[in-house]
This record gives structure tokens, C-alpha cells and sequence, in this order.
């Protein structure tokens, strides 16, 4: 695998600007000439997902989606989308031909020829490098959008979200087909991906989508900002994340005042967990006058009891490397609430037990 192909690969997953339309349509038309199938006759560009999955329910059932989606307070939204689709009959939907059938014969071919073992180093070198961010994503803008209406109309919008070709997201499949050399039929799925995001194939009518506007991720590759949301865009569509957690949009606004004692009385766990990371657990476990449960030469083993939640235990350990400015950093590393030693609790960071912890140096 050539350092090129990974970068470019992992570079189109999290890509964000404008689309770039003219290169995206072609590669649609590349996908339906390769699936034999006459070229779509016109693209409705949506400005994000969302925008993408009310124009598939207003596809799918027109009349009865539109009601659905009034009633939950997405009309405006929907009647948008309606006049973006004007009233050309879109057809019956081809995602089957122009990219399943395809991939998975890509897919069963590369398997056939590699064998089980091989197939699997090749996963482990391309797409897995990938896979857990991407697919997170994935999961994350598809419950987004169901979190716009009620319950009917998320059965409707999800139902949508799965019937799309995931355009850039679907990097990690494509960068392990382009690693083994076998893009025959695939090149117009990788033009697209290339230069659009997610898009749904009819007959006569492709529904294509913007690529993000903003995305900030943290160093595991989970939506993370603590000023604005972690992706977000060009009609508004947002999602607000804190180290991947799901959180409100004005959450971090919140806790400019935020005390001790508004973390204890906060009932979603969840959030909670968020303070108490904004806050600092040095800064919490002094304000609360908390006690170690045990010290030893490896580091100090702290417990913060929560209500309704499990409690948390964290080491507190030095660095034995030094800073630039002579100083020692103080880290403190979650571990399992059973942890009963400090020398446990690094231990376990490490993936050993307490008894096969004997480090000669620390570095």
C-alpha cells in the first residue's frame, strides 16, 4: 500500500467544502453506464443529508410524507426540498444496481482470490484504519436525522437515511478495493465519493448531497468542539459532540459557571460525564474533599461516587518524562470501578494484571 493511497483515502472520508458537482455527476453517469443503466436525466443537489432524506420520503410517498413531516414541525423544511424536486417522476430507486450489486461482487471476487488470511491483512492495513471513525460518523448523522421529528416521521427519515449511497463515506470499502487493484466497475462510486457526499439513485432522478461545511474531530477521531457544533452544514443541519458524546447545542455555553455541586445534582449521566471532563477531575476531587482509596510508587487511586450512574475511579499518575519548561505532568486515566490498587489501575491501561506489571524504567 503506497502512503499516497492511505493519505488520499482517509483525506476524502472527513473531507469538507463545496462540493465539486460537475466531477460528482459524472461519476453518477460512470456508475449507472457501468450498472447498465441509461444516465439519470436530472441531479437535485441537497444541501446536507437531511435535506437528502426528506427529498427520499417525498419520493417514496409524496402525499403522505409531506403530512408526516408537517406534523412534525419539518414542512417548511419539506416544502423546500418538494420545489427542489419539482414534479419529474424520479422512478424506482437503483441503489441495488449501481452499487450493491457491484460492491459485493468487487468484494466476493478480492475474497475468493485472497483467501480468509489475506483478506484479513488487507482489512487490517486499509479499511479498518478507517472503519470505527467513519461508520461512528455514519451512525451519528443517521440518528440526527431521525432526531428531527417525531416518531413517525424519524421511522420515515431514517428508513430514508438507509436507503443512500454514502458518497465520501464510503472511503474505508473503496481505499481497500483501490489498495488490491480492483476498481473495474467502481470507478464512478469512487469519483463520487471523491467529490460529493451522500447521494440516492432513481431512474431518472439522483438526489446528491453537499459535503460538510465544518467537521472537528479529537484525536481518537470522534466529533468533538467545545465552541460550536462538531459538524455542521450549508442549510443549518448540526450535530454538537463532546470527546463523540451527543450533547445539546447550547451544553458548553452552560458551563461557564459550572460548580461541584451542579455536577452532583446533574441527572443525565451522560452529561454529567461531559462536566466532570470540562470541569477537571484534579478540580473536582478538591472541591468534594475526596480521599484516595490507595497509593503506592506507581500513583494515586481516586473514586468519584455518582448517583444513578457507576462510580468514577481514575490513577493519578505523573509523567516521567519531562516538559519542555523542567515540569512533570499529571495525568488522570479512567479505569474500571473494581479497581482496588494504583498499581492495579495502571496495570490495566497497559492490558496486563496487577501481578505482570513490573516495569524495569518508565518512560
Amino acid at each position: 500500500m503506497t502512503a499516497l493511497v492511505a493519505e488520499d483515502w482517509q483525506s476524502v472520508a472527513f473531507r469538507t467544502g463545496a462540493a465539486e458537482r460537475e466531477r460528482a455527476e459524472d461519476g453518477v453517469r460512470a456508475a449507472y453506464r457501468a450498472a447498465g443503466l441509461a444516465v439519470p436525466e436530472r441531479f437535485v443537489w441537497a444541501p446536507s443529508p437531511a435535506a437528502g432524506a426528506i427529498a427520499a420520503t417525498l419520493i417514496h410517498e409524496r402525499d403522505t410524507a409531506m403530512r408526516t413531516l408537517s406534523e412534525a414541525g419539518l414542512g417548511d423544511a419539506a416544502a423546500m426540498v418538494r420545489d427542489l424536486l419539482g414534479d419529474l417522476d424520479a422512478g424506482r430507486g437503483v441503489r441495488d444496481e449501481v452499487r450493491t450489486r457491484p460492491w459485493e461482487q468487487a468484494r466476493a471476487a478480492a475474497y475468493a482470490d485472497l483467501g480468509p488470511q489475506e483478506w484479513a491483512q488487507v482489512w487490517a492495513r486499509t479499511a479498518a484504519r478507517a472503519w470505527d471513525s467513519v461508520n461512528g460518523l455514519v451512525t451519528r448523522v443517521r440518528r440526527g436525522i431521525g432526531e428531527l421529528g417525531g416518531e413517525e416521521a424519524e421511522a420515515l427519515l431514517r428508513g430514508a437515511t438507509l436507503d443512500a449511497v454514502l458518497g465520501q463515506h464510503d472511503a474505508p470499502w473503496l481505499w481497500m478495493f483501490d489498495e488490491l487493484g480492483r476498481m473495474d466497475g467502481l470507478e464512478g462510486l469512487s469519483e463520487v465519493a471523491r467529490n460529493a457526499g451522500w447521494w440516492w439513485p432513481y431512474e431518472r432522478v439522483v438526489v446528491i448531497c453537499e459535503r460538510p461545511a465544518e467537521l472537528h474531530r479529537d484525536e481518537p477521531g470522534r466529533l468533538h468542539r467545545g465552541d460550536g457544533p462538531a459538524l455542521s452544514f450549508p442549510d443549518g443541519f448540526a450535530l454538537h459532540a463532546w470527546r463523540g458524546m451527543p450533547i445539546p447545542a447550547d451544553f458548553v455555553q452552560t458551563l461557564t459557571a459550572l460548580t461541584a455541586d451542579r455536577i452532583r445534582r446533574e441527572e443525565n449521566a451522560e452529561l454529567r460525564r461531559v462536566m466532570l471532563e470540562y470541569y477537571g477531575y484534579d478540580r473536582y476531587l478538591s472541591d468534594v474533599g475526596a480521599k484516595p482509596l490507595h497509593r503506592d510508587e506507581t500513583g494515586v487511586l481516586w473514586r468519584i461516587e455518582l448517583p444513578g450512574d457507576e462510580p468514577v475511579v481514575m490513577v493519578e499518575v505523573v509523567n516521567s518524562t519531562p516538559e519542555p519548561d523542567g515540569s512533570y505532568r499529571t495525568y488522570y486515566l479512567r479505569v474500571p470501578p473494581a479497581t482496588r490498587t494504583a498499581r492495579e489501575g495502571v496495570a490495566w491501561t497497559f492490558g496486563l494484571s496487577e501481578d505482570d506489571y513490573r516495569p524495569q524504567k518508565e518512560t
